[in-house]
Formats: C-alpha cells, structure tokens, sequence
C-alpha cells in the first residue's frame, strides 16, 4: 500500500458529507491503485524521493489500517443501498459511478423521515461523518500509512488535497459547506502532526 491510499479515502469522504463518505472512499481508491504498482512485503512503499518509511511501525498498524478501510467500505457499502432504493422508488438509476453523488448534489429528491434523522446524527459535530471524526480518521489513516513519520506529512496532506479535488468532479460542484470545514480540520491536523515533531526535533538539538 502507498501514500496514495490517502487521496482516496478522502475524494470519498469529501464528497459525502452530505453524506461525507466521498472523501475517504475515495483515498483509498487512489492508494490502492498506486499500492498495486509499488507494495512490498513491508505492505507500504512511497513514491520515488521519500525518505525510508518505519516499516515496522506500519506492519504493527496493518489491523488498523486494515479496519480503516473495511469500516469505510462498509459505511459507504450502507449509504449507496439506502441511495439507490431511494433513487429507484424516485424514478431514477445509477448508471455510472458517479452517478450517485451528483444525484445527491442536485437535492431533487425526497427523504423519509428516518433516514433523514439518520443523516442528521451521522454528520453532527460527534457524528461519524462529522467534522471531528472523519478529519481524525483520515490523519490517523495517513500516520498508519507513512509508519507515523511526520517528514511524510507534507506529502499525505498533497494526497488528501488531491483526492478532495477528486471528490468535487464526482459531485459535480462545490461541495457542501461541512466538507469544506472537513477539508480545513484535516489541513490543520496534518500541520500540527508536522510541527509538533519539527518542535520536539529543535528543543532536542538545544539541550544537546
């Protein structure tokens, strides 16, 4: 598995906060398709021009990452079933990939009451899609991936700009506004993860 990973799992999370699975589907798509050219049996390999990865760090965080993925598959496994009935009973059909996420862009549609309070708890502030966690899932996803090396995460933070790009073709316009302060959360996140360690490294080479 490469950095690549990342840019899926988030073009899949992005696009789904309004149902935030776009983004993070998506990341996982990408890396998939980069692992597939560069995986070792470290199970992790980075692009030409990255630094040696902690492999062993990463083979003891392969459950974790393992689950990240299943857990994404899933919940958007769950969210395409409850759209593509919803699109059938509407008169409407999934012929493409996309054709989902630019259905739920266009708001032309109706919901039942449940699975509209359903929506509702899933993308509130401690919702599974909410902001918080789904920018903690997608820094915890790129640490398991990098072996928790922070010099990678300028690199896993390009990744994840990459994958919301991605996420805004399949809407097919801007995305909604809790995306975006996903978008926003998560570019934090990775900075502080960077900073942290450029902090920790300076105050070591002073008391040295």
């Amino acid at each position: 598995m490469s950095i690549g990973a990342i840019n899926n799992n988030v073009s899949t999370t992005s696009a789904a906060n309004t149902s935030p699975a776009v983004s993070e589907k998506a990341a996982e798509k990408a890396a998939e398709t980069t692992a597939k050219d560069s995986a070792k049996d470290s199970g992790v390999v980075y692009e030409k021009g990255s630094s040696t990865v902690n492999t062993s760090y990463v083979k003891q965080n392969q459950a974790l990452i393992d689950k990240l993925k299943a857990d994404a598959d899933a919940r958007v496994s769950q969210l395409r079933g409850i759209v593509e009935k919803m699109m059938t009973k509407q008169g409407a059909a999934i012929g493409q990939a996309d054709d989902m996420w630019k259905f739920l862009a266009s708001g032309k549609y109706t919901v039942s009451a449940e699975v509209k309070a359903q929506a509702q708890k899933d993308i509130a502030e401690d919702g599974y899609w909410g902001v918080a966690q789904t920018s903690d899932r997608i820094l915890d996803f790129a640490k398991a991936l990098s072996g928790n090396d922070p010099e990678k995460a300028d690199e896993l933070l390009e990744a994840f700009k990459k994958g919301f790009k991605q996420a805004t073709g399949a809407w097919g316009k801007d995305l909604p506004d809790i995306s975006k302060r996903t978008y926003d959360a998560v570019v934090e996140k990775f900075n502080n993860w960077k900073n942290e360690a450029e902090d920790k490294s300076s105050t070591s080479v002073e008391t040295e």
